[in-house]
């Protein structure tokens, strides 16, 4: 019998970890267009380009087109960052701001095959 708890439990335990994982991939529903207002608003750009292409303002800032980083590691290296890069505190940007200018990022076109560049053929 005790063992048929523990399996239980863990078993619930797992479950609920698999839930936690798959909602903590998404990200909230965005508006891009006030995202895009957001990001230029906060000179965002400043570092990381007009377009999220990134930049070398004060150091290499990272390309945030069509970004990989899931929206929770946005959010983190917005309120607690590495480097230069100014913190913002959940007073001056919302998670939903912050889900706004997700949503701009992943709208944008990211970075482009260099075999798709002409002076780059052979």
């Amino acid at each position: 019998m005790d063992r048929l708890v523990r399996t239980i439990v863990f078993a619930a335990v797992c479950g609920s970890a698999v839930v936690v994982a798959a909602q903590a991939q998404e990200a909230p529903r965005g508006d891009a267009a006030n995202g895009k207002r957001l990001y230029l608003a906060n000179y965002c750009y400043t570092c990381h380009g007009r377009v999220g292409q990134g930049g070398a303002y004060n150091g290499p800032a990272p390309a945030l087109a069509k970004t990989a980083m899931p929206y929770e590691g946005l959010v983190g290296q917005t309120r607690n960052p590495s480097n230069d890069m100014p913190g913002y505190s959940a007073q001056v940007l919302p998670d939903q701001a912050l889900a706004d200018i997700y949503a701009y990022l992943q709208s944008l076109p990211g970075p482009s095959d260099p075999k798709g560049v002409a002076l780059l053929k052979d």
